[in-house]
């Protein structure tokens, strides 16, 4: 049962509600808090009017000072530009030679810089922060000294700026490697013994007596690219198969799944991506991360 507690006629009254004869009494808000409120609401509405602040379908209230972040962030982007420019303007025609880069000590350091941020946002992605590749994904390892179609400086720009084995640039780097098991170009057999002979020639455990015909199954059908002794030929794109370097993995089981179902990654190009001085920093930037000739 609850007690109502008696009070004084000047006393404040109450909201009505009772909880076990506690009862709530209705004080009023006090005086700054209730102008603090009114200023909030007065602020919000001077600023939506004033700034950009609803949203519609297609883009928000402009408000009539015309503000904009994009617009702030565009000249901030300008003024760097600006002041980039002349780097910007050697980088795109100076020679692509490291030695010639490095004896202008601004244009190499902007070209580095510049290069590890284009890197960040267009290659990563598969290359991995650091540029050392996705280990057995088909993602190659940017640091080490095995370099399909040549890591010189030149070498690595053309390849980012055309690509490799995609339909959107006729100068893409192109090779493919048959499918000798889907297309039945060789047998399980066949394809069991080179396996065997691909190990050996890799400095792997491998089976001596599938290895020895095996050599006579690579000699017919891969020698052409790989070269007779294994060591490939990097301006078909056909890999070095005996060193411990792999892009899709070497044993036995990747071995033979590349040779039945071949390997086919592709590397979109960067011509419409990236300007041509962009292209030539990130060439510059993997160049340095230890693998470029």
């Amino acid at each position: 049962m609850s007690t109502k507690i008696n009070k004084d006629p000047d006393q404040v009254e109450t909201t009505g509600h009772s909880w076990d004869g506690i009862e709530e009494l209705n004080n009023p808000l006090p005086s700054w808090w209730l102008w603090s409120f009114y200023g909030c609401i007065l602020f919000a509405l001077v600023y939506s009017i004033l700034y950009p602040a609803w949203p519609l379908l297609d883009k928000a209230t402009p408000g009539i000072l015309g503000y904009s972040t994009r617009a702030e962030v565009a000249k901030d982007i300008q003024k760097f530009e600006d002041a980039n420019a002349n780097l910007v303007s050697r980088l795109e025609t100076i020679d692509l030679d490291m030695a010639t880069i490095r004896a202008d000590e601004d244009l190499y350091n902007y070209a580095v810089q510049g290069g590890a941020a284009v890197f960040r946002t267009w290659c990563a992605q598969c290359h991995g922060s650091g540029a050392a590749g996705v280990q057995a994904s088909g993602y190659p390892n940017l640091t080490d000294d095995d370099w399909l179609w040549g890591g010189a400086l030149e070498d690595i720009h053309y390849t980012v700026t055309n690509g490799i084995r995609n339909e959107d640039n006729p100068d893409a780097r192109w090779s493919q490697m048959p499918a000798f098991g889907a297309d039945e170009l060789l047998s399980n057999e066949e394809i069991g013994q080179v396996v065997q002979y691909v190990l050996k020639i890799s400095g792997q455990e491998h089976d001596a007596a599938l290895a020895t015909p095996g050599e006579t199954v690579f000699l017919d059908n891969c020698a052409a690219c790989h070269m007779d002794d294994g060591t490939g030929d990097r301006y078909q794109g056909a890999p070095n198969l005996t060193d411990a370097i792999w892009l899709y993995g070497g044993d036995a089981e990747t071995l033979t799944e590349t040779v039945k179902n071949a390997r086919f990654g592709v590397m979109p190009t960067h011509v419409e991506r990236l300007s041509e001085a962009e292209r030539r920093a990130v060439a510059v930037y993997v160049h340095t991360r230890g693998g470029g000739e």
